[in-house]
């Protein structure tokens, strides 16, 4: 009897998920493994001495605790889910505010907490539940009709703003506040609203840079480079931008790049460039058409979606998927400052793997078809 009522219930779930987004994140995911293995075995045996396998085992370890984090939040009742979110988002938020006090530096950054088996960075684990918590303050019933839902909704950008701006880490910041200023806008705020608060951002940042030049000095130096690299240290992302003309269209073969050996860290803030030399830019196009794919996918959701809620959350996932995409290769293609910033489901990395996860989850539950989830 048991196990015909869990048949049941894993029928009744194929039947109602969104099967093309569902493959296209284990697309993504499986592409992730592929491409670890190719960028780090190298790195791993030759240059710091390790099993060649070392960090492609740990990449597949994330990625089946990943896959299991995606499929059972998907799998829970979305009533349900939205009850946890709220409680999820301050323990992140927590995880967060603890990072100054007993984080661990890294290249004069403090953004990650050391939890023995892995270092955790948890505004990745963050980014998707504060997208969440905002929209749930901007749906709120009690302030339909009052601009309140948007300042609270800013406090509550802002408090995460302050601790990314202390780490610091630039890069997630103006992801957020892109983010944000999406599901403000969809949720009808006027452009004025929208255009003024990025007025006041863009006066805070320049603020801190001039008053606190000895904490925000570097981004100052990397926008000054970026400008005019005559005047500053171009090396990564100019590295970058030549392995992609390397590689061309057809790349020049499993293991052939050399952009792996010579910038650190690629493996997870350059991981198109290396893909793009490797196997070709026609393979990083088919990627970024995967992304856009399913932000279209979404987007078609939307458009029949009676929930506001879920419309609106769906919008702003989809636009925290889109944007940290393109801040992505924007910087791997010399478009954009260098920023650090991961390629979601792609990128070496345990913290940016279950962050991808669990926006994957919470889409594939808000996507499911609700007319048959209770016969």
């Amino acid at each position: 009897m048991l196990e015909n009522i869990y048949k049941l219930k894993l029928t009744n779930y194929w039947r109602n998920i969104d099967k093309k987004i569902f493959f296209s994140f284990i697309v993504l995911f499986s592409l992730g493994l592929f491409f670890s293995f190719s960028s780090t075995s190298s790195l791993a045996g030759e240059r710091l001495n390790k099993d060649y396998y070392f960090f492609f085992s740990k990449h597949l370890i994330f990625t089946i605790i990943a896959l299991t984090i995606m499929i059972t939040i998907s799998i829970i009742e979305t009533s349900v889910l939205k009850k946890f979110i709220l409680p999820l988002f301050v323990t992140t938020f927590i995880l967060l505010a603890l990072v100054p006090i007993v984080g661990v530096e890294v290249k004069g950054a403090k953004r990650w907490l050391d939890l023995y088996f892995f270092r955790l960075q948890p505004i990745e684990v963050l980014k998707p539940f504060f997208i969440l918590a905002s929209v749930n303050i901007l749906t709120l019933e009690k302030f339909q009709n009052s601009q309140i839902k948007y300042l609270l909704s800013f406090l509550l950008l802002s408090l995460v703003i302050i601790l990314l701006v202390n780490q610091p880490d630039l890069g997630q910041s103006i992801l957020l506040v892109l983010s944000w200023g999406a599901i403000v806008f969809i949720s009808g705020v006027g452009l004025l609203f929208v255009f003024s608060f990025f007025s006041v951002f863009l006066i805070s940042l320049s603020s801190l840079l001039l008053l606190m030049p000895e904490k925000f000095g570097y981004i100052t130096n990397r926008l000054i480079s970026f400008i005019d690299p005559s005047k500053g240290d171009k090396f990564q992302s100019s590295s970058a931008l030549d392995s992609i003309k390397l590689g061309g269209l057809k790349g020049q073969g499993m293991g052939e790049g050399i952009l792996k050996d010579r910038v650190p860290e690629a493996h997870t803030d350059y991981i198109i460039a290396i893909i793009s030399e490797e196997y070709g830019s026609i393979i990083s196009v088919i990627i970024i058409l995967v992304f856009l794919y399913i932000s279209f996918r979404i987007i078609k959701n939307c458009i029949n979606q009676e929930d506001k809620l879920i419309k609106i959350s769906l919008c702003g996932l989809a636009s925290l998927l889109v944007f940290q995409t393109f801040i992505h290769v924007g910087v791997n293609t010399n478009l954009l400052p260098s920023t650090g910033m991961t390629l979601p489901f792609l990128s070496y990395g345990g913290s940016s793997l279950i962050g991808s996860s669990i926006l994957a989850g919470v889409i594939l539950n808000y996507t499911k078809n609700k007319t048959y989830l209770y016969e």
